[in-house]
């Protein structure tokens, strides 16, 4: 069956054009009826183009529910007084979380049901949820919107009644660790007017009458436009950090967790261009930092000294070229550290034990079980624990979880989340390419695709994401199945932007170095095809968010390139948004895409921002998607886009747009929902890839 063809038949953007206002700034305009108007008669031709499709994206949803385990049960974890767990049934969106007395499994309660919470709103999204030190208290936030602004709320476990505290607040918990029988205290964040996260607060409690408990008091503000905060404590339970940063630059401050009322004292004043993270171990302070070169080093000082001299910290892991240093997670009885090996694109986690006078009697790194692969520590709320908990994934395994006995070396497999249907895990490949780019540099792609097909030219969807450092490490897809089964490759394009190979891999691909993204998306394409792993005609590019700006960009300049795009809440307007500071994250991205009030950063961002570039071509199918509630990227820069687009578009293939109007930009709230959202978007693509069709394995 084949899908209707597109714009030319259905013209939303026709019948709503403006001639005084080509660029279509009136969708700005979030009250005027007509704007609503025009994204439902661009939703409505979405949905007539799609009707012929409609068989498909429910096969795919149907199949995608047969291979996955519905009814999931969670890992236990053990805290000082109970264990927790969580349990999702088979026809909930939400999990229940569980717990029982340590050693008494058999007293085992429900006291949170987030389904029953969910099942009152169209839109459900947990922030945070923060036990009490005592573990009789449960504190969360909730947004029943999309618009990232939470209510907090407190109840006596198990089964008291959620009593609402406060509205309008981030979604971030912490508690301090000066609980009595009667009162506590609740650490939280606030928005300014562009919703930057500017202040913590300090809220007491009293729990016989949390209703009647004291007025937050302010900690701590943050007056800079560019920086946000947020809230955390120390594994050890001794320190609370308040973390302002801005995109390239750190700022933290410590108070007592036991005393929280002290005022906080700033571990290192703010130094431009300089990030760091801190941990503790009684006796001992560490900071990772950016300061002696950007790959990062270790340092330690004593705890026992007075205030935070800079001249006396001491280099532990000195800065090194061939690797980053991402992460550091301290216990009693040393560190555990995530490190990024820059030739392999590939995190390992390494373990240093160190004795009572901080030297180092063992430093080892642990057995990868592939590469390239994801190896993360998973959250161990034990200080002491010589047990650790590792996940690992990679694009052909699924998540499995294991147990690192310390003591002895053992690993013990605790869970492997269970894949079912006809194309199972060993009968997929993933390779590695390198791709050359224009100046040079070796960009790494990954691709993952059925075994018994890697010897031919494929159809392929490209990913691309590549900003604010975030790396694209493997991970293992259930909803991938089904294009992989049907034939297509996926490959993941980890451009320069991104943190596949270290810091400086981030900062060549960011400011006045944002084309190199470009180029390395572009030669990532070109490399599968000289390769042999993809068919040049039937490639689709995918991108979200920031990484929707990046297939934006490419497909403006080289529509040809790709057969269909799909941008899904795609950041396309970035000279009019960074132009705005009134708007949520504009200041805080200076440090990412540069401020336009300089004349020649405005001008570098014009060349690329893709509602800027709009051409008279002929555009491949775009499927763009947008959220009416996001706070992150606004709805009317997809509507913008698509609204030009289609004006210009010289071929026959469809231009759609969906939006959203009642989410934000994390999409559909509830896993069935999120899951029907990438069913639709798989039918799209298999559409586009020539593979409508269902075919055997």
């Amino acid at each position: 069956m084949k899908a209707q063809q597109g714009i030319h038949t259905g013209l939303p953007a026709a019948r709503y054009y403006r001639a005084n206002d080509p660029q279509w700034h009136w969708l700005e305009a979030r009250n005027d009826p007509e704007v609503t108007a025009f994204l439902e008669a661009a939703n409505q031709q979405q949905a007539d183009w799609f009707a012929p499709l409609a068989p498909l994206e429910e096969t795919l949803y149907q199949s995608h529910l047969a291979r996955r385990e519905l009814a999931v049960t969670s890992l236990k974890t053990t805290l000082d007084h109970f264990t927790f767990w969580s349990k999702t049934g088979a026809e909930d969106n939400y999990p229940s979380w569980w717990r029982h007395p340590n050693s008494q499994p058999e007293q085992h309660e429900c006291f949170f049901d987030v389904s029953a919470r969910a099942a009152k709103h169209d839109f459900y999204d947990m922030g945070d949820m923060a036990l009490s030190p005592d573990e009789q208290w449960l504190a969360w936030t909730e947004d029943t919107q999309g618009d990232e602004r939470f209510t907090l709320w407190l109840k006596a476990l198990p089964s008291g009644t959620p009593i609402p505290l406060l509205n309008d607040i981030g979604a971030g918990l912490c508690w301090a660790e000066d609980q009595t029988a009667t009162t506590a205290t609740l650490l939280f964040t606030r928005f300014d007017d562009t919703q930057r996260p500017d202040s913590v607060w300090r809220l007491p409690l009293s729990l016989a009458d949390p209703s009647a408990s004291k007025e937050p008091v302010l900690v701590l503000r943050e007056e800079d436009p560019e920086f946000w905060l947020g809230i955390g404590k120390t594994r050890s339970r001794s320190w609370l950090l308040l973390e302002s940063g801005s995109k390239d630059t750190s700022e933290i401050h410590l108070v007592p967790a036991h005393t929280p009322a002290t005022k906080p004292l700033c571990i290192q004043t703010r130094q431009p261009g300089v990030e760091y993270s801190i941990d503790h171990r009684p006796g001992f302070y560490y900071r990772l930092h950016n300061q002696a070169g950007a790959h990062f080093q270790l340092d330690y000082l004593p705890d026992s000294q007075p205030g935070y001299s800079q001249a006396s910290w001491q280099t532990l892991i000195s800065h090194r070229e061939e690797a980053t240093l991402e992460g550091v997670d301290a216990f009693s009885w040393g560190l555990m550290l995530a490190e990024r090996d820059h030739d392999q694109a590939q995190v390992r986690l390494r373990r240093l034990v160190l004795d009572a006078q901080h030297d180092c009697t063992l430093d080892e790194y642990l057995t990868l079980p592939e590469q390239p692969c994801s190896q993360m520590l998973e959250d161990e709320p034990h200080f002491d624990s010589q047990v650790l908990r590792l996940r690992e994934e990679s694009f052909t395994q699924p998540p499995s979880w294991f147990a690192l006995d310390l003591t002895n070396g053992e690993r013990t497999l605790l869970k492997r989340a269970p894949v079912y249907g006809n194309l199972q895990p060993e009968q997929l490949i993933s390779k590695r390419l390198w791709a050359t780019s224009q100046d040079g540099e070796q960009v790494p792609v990954s691709v993952v695709m059925r075994a018994d097909l890697a010897d031919q030219p494929l159809p392929t969807l490209l990913y691309g994401y590549g900003a604010y450092g975030e790396a694209l490490d493997p991970w293992f897809s259930i909803a991938r199945l089904e294009l992989l089964e049907r034939g297509a490759a996926f490959a993941v394009a980890h451009v320069r932007g991104g943190g596949e190979r270290g810091e400086p891999w981030y900062l060549n691909g960011k400011m006045a170095h944002k084309e190199n993204s470009f180029n390395d998306f572009m030669a990532a394409r070109e490399e599968l095809i000289e390769q042999g792993v993809s068919d040049s005609q039937r490639i689709v590019a995918y991108g979200a968010s920031a990484g929707g700006l990046l297939v934006g960009t490419c497909i403006n300049r080289a529509p040809e390139a790709f057969c269909a795009a799909l941008l899904d809440v795609p950041f396309l307007d970035v000279l009019r948004t960074m132009q705005n500071p009134d708007l949520p994250l504009t200041t805080a991205e200076y440090s990412e895409w540069g401020n336009p009030e300089e004349p020649e950063v405005a001008t570098r961002i014009r060349d690329y921002s893709p509602i800027d570039n709009i051409q008279t071509q002929s555009y491949p199918a775009l499927w763009i998607e947008g959220s009416w509630f996001d706070t992150r990227v606004s709805y009317w820069e997809p509507a913008k886009f698509y609204a030009q687009v289609a004006q210009q578009q010289q071929g026959s293939a469809p231009i759609l747009m969906r939006t959203d109007m009642s989410s934000g930009h994390g999409g559909a709230s509830g896993r069935f929902k999120a899951w029907r959202d990438a069913a639709r978007q798989d039918a799209f693509i298999l559409w586009a890839l020539g593979l409508a069709q269902p075919s055997p394995t």
